[in-house]
């Protein structure tokens, strides 16, 4: 009887699961049929999930006749350089809070707290007057500075470092390392789950950021895929829906973030096996 109710339990527990994976995905493939849709197909059919007329005019269109590639560009720059520059700025200002004394650390660490609970809206009219005031308004530095750094970043690395036992740090200092050093060669590779954690929200994060780059910048030049897809759905490029168009463009949007996100979750499964086998 137990083991009935149990199958039950399980079957019932897999078919909300399997209907939840559905309605999340499901969207996801319509963004893909349609991007291989024509105009019309796409206007008539708009949620059948195989094209009566398969076409990669859409995507031809994006990387051939728009400024598609140089939108695509400029968000990778801003990104990788974004995610390294968190990286190591939110490592460091972590283990600074954790570990190193000094005056007024709590209240460091109160207007961190403070930071994470305003809304970032609020803060993009102060973000461009300081970007203009400091003379990197529509430049790819006025992209990039303001984005370096972000208080979450240094609360997760912060809680990591304090979860380190002080012993493997004290052990280095009597062989003669200074604090840089414990911190590069022996706190920081301790930390490879925060770290990818943190490459992982930096990438999303700065790879979807849209508000900032709109007060950051107004040059064709500069723009990123966010703000060159909004104005594709806008309705830039010519009249009509242009449904194939803008999803073919989310599409290729979505793309690196879902490789990312599957290649470092990999990461993170080694590396708490690693941590359970030692």
């Amino acid at each position: 009887m137990r083991s009935t109710r149990g199958l039950v339990t399980t079957s019932a527990l897999y078919a909300v699961l399997v209907s939840l994976a559905v309605v999340y995905i499901f969207p996801f493939l319509i963004s893909i049929s349609t991007s291989f849709k024509t105009d019309a197909d796409a206007a008539a059919h708009p949620l059948a999930l195989v094209p009566s007329t398969f076409t990669t005019a859409a995507y031809e269109r994006l990387f051939l006749n728009s400024d598609f590639p140089l939108w695509f560009t400029n968000s990778v720059v801003v990104t990788v350089v974004v995610t390294i520059g968190r990286v190591f700025f939110d490592s460091l200002a972590g283990y600074a809070l954790a570990r190193l004394p000094f005056r007024g650390r709590g209240v460091v660490f109160a207007g961190l707290v403070a930071v994470m609970a305003v809304p970032g809206v609020v803060l993009l009219i102060p973000k461009f007057l300081v970007i203009n005031a400091l003379s990197m308004y529509d430049s790819y530095s006025g992209l990039i500075i303001p984005l370096l750094a972000d208080a979450a970043g240094i609360f997760i690395m912060k809680n990591f470092f304090e979860s380190v036992p002080p012993s493997v740090e004290e052990a280095a200092r009597l062989d003669g390392a200074g604090t840089f050093r414990v911190f590069w060669s022996v706190v920081l590779p301790m930390a490879r789950p925060a770290l990818v954690t943190i490459v992982i929200l930096s990438f999303q994060g700065s790879w979807n950021e849209l508000s900032h780059f709109i007060v950051a910048s107004q040059s064709p030049e500069l723009f990123t895929l966010t703000k060159g897809v909004a104005q594709l759905s806008s309705g830039a490029l010519s009249q009509g829906t242009q449904y194939p168009l803008k999803l073919g463009a989310a599409v290729v949007m979505t793309i690196p973030v879902a490789v990312l996100f599957f290649v470092f979750q990999r990461r993170i499964m080694n590396s708490s096996a690693g941590a359970v086998k030692g």
